[in-house]
């Protein structure tokens, strides 16, 4: 594994380190939560992406870093339904006018741990 593809795992643990320790806090911060929970995903499929020898786009949107993962990632095969929810998820409660409450982080968490042990068991496979 290269120099790049291990800091984009080093900063997914970040945002998935984040989302742990807010979810536990006494006061929770459910919309954080949410947007390090797809943080997480979303660079790890970048990390994927550079791992297979694709160039990853300047996006946030899951479903779309998902399409040009599958021709090079045949073991990657998730619901984009998942997908959507946490590219959504992580985008409407940024600003004022929503917020995420405690099922939709609940539900990111559940999402982005279960995609997190895929990915790195994509990228560790060969290792």
């Amino acid at each position: 594994m290269n120099e790049t593809v291990r800091q984009w795992i080093d900063k997914a643990d970040g945002d998935f380190d984040a989302a742990k320790q807010l979810i536990a806090g006494c006061r929770p911060n459910f919309d954080a939560i949410c947007y390090h929970a797809q943080q997480c995903i979303e660079k790890l499929m970048k990390a994927v992406l550079i791992y297979r020898g694709v160039h990853p786009p300047r996006t946030h949107n899951l479903v779309w870093l998902n399409k040009l993962l599958e021709p090079v990632c045949s073991e990657w095969t998730v619901p984009s339904d998942d997908l959507e929810f946490l590219t959504r998820a992580a985008g409407a409660f940024r600003y004022p006018g929503a917020s995420a409450e405690h099922e939709d982080a609940a539900e990111a968490m559940k999402i982005c741990t279960r995609l997190r042990e895929l990915l790195l068991k994509i990228l560790y496979l060969n290792e």
